[in-house]
């Protein structure tokens, strides 16, 4: 499966997991489906996995094995899924949260400033909101807070702005056509400044933030007192969202109390700190060198 996706922290995030032999788990993110058949090995016969994966790409590395099942679904519809594959609760939840190499990776997709395609980003490719209808749409002020909130972009107010104007031209279609439109723009690093503003117009594409926060509350409800949850995410807005989760049962980390008084707690956390990939794996894995690991179990 590495054509499609070299999986990251694979046996640190299925380890996490605990998976007894008659266990139902979820990978939320299929993919290339390295995890998945790593989940399976732990099974036994009356063990089962549920997958999603919103990319209908992702249906090409189905696994043939009757435990398993794939859902060309997005996890925020994680217990609408469940029911209708029969389980009520689960007893492992894993997530790994990034792009997948092979969506990097061809060109077609829109997701890498690498390549010269239509301005798309859209994991499911049946989704209506695309990199170009933000670009031409938003105004400057939504514009500079999403490359604000989700790139850190650090000229976004001028280079919202200088968008607006432009687009007043002529309309942003391409990859190409954008980058050659904000090239007196970039700043720093341009590589990573390119890196933070695709990764911004690609999260509110997607609407990642509002899909995890959904997924997360989800995956509390479906697992079992004693169940695992294993979270990879790849920068600061989706580790921030899963350790404060973890830590008080929300995304803002608002601190709870019950009826007297006690903080509540519905996690116990495994990982006091986000397990990082090693050196050896970034070397063979460049892009997994962002990946933070966090593990909790269900109180």
């Amino acid at each position: 499966m590495s054509a499609y996706h070299i999986p990251v922290l694979l046996n640190e995030s299925v380890d996490g997991l605990a998976i007894q032999k008659d266990d139902v788990v979820v990978d939320a993110t299929f993919g290339g489906g390295s995890h998945s058949r790593k989940i399976i090995e732990h099974l036994g016969d009356n063990g089962h996995l549920v997958a999603f994966d919103q990319d209908t790409d992702s249906l090409q590395n189905s696994i043939d094995d009757e435990r398993f099942v794939l859902n060309n679904a997005n996890f925020k519809h994680l217990k609408r899924f469940l029911r209708v594959n029969g389980h009520q609760q689960v007893n492992g939840v894993l997530a790994d949260l990034g792009v997948s190499s092979y969506q990097f990776d061809t060109a077609e997709r829109g997701f890498s400033y690498r390549f010269q395609a239509d301005l798309d980003m859209r994991m499911d490719k049946s989704g209506k909101v695309t990199a170009s209808d933000i670009l031409n749409s938003y105004t400057a002020q939504d514009l500079q807070s999403l490359f604000s909130r989700y790139g850190e972009v650090r000229n976004a107010k001028s280079l919202a702005a200088h968008i607006v104007e432009e687009r007043s031209l002529q309309k942003f279609t391409d990859i190409n056509g954008f980058l050659h439109c904000i090239g007196p723009l970039v700043r720093g690093n341009r590589n990573k400044y390119l890196a933070q503003l695709f990764q911004a117009i690609r999260i509110e594409v997607n609407d990642e933030m509002g899909t995890l926060r959904s997924f997360l509350e989800q995956a509390f409800e479906t697992l079992t007192v004693g169940g695992k949850i294993a979270i990879i995410s790849y920068h600061s807005l989706e580790d921030r969202m899963v350790k404060n989760f973890f830590k008080t049962g929300n995304i803002e980390g608002e601190v709870r109390k019950d009826f007297y008084g006690n903080q509540t707690r519905p996690f116990k956390i495994i990982t006091k700190k986000p397990i990082l990939p090693s050196v050896e794996e970034i070397r063979i894995n460049s892009r997994a060198r962002s990946a933070k690991l966090r593990i909790a179990e269900k109180k």
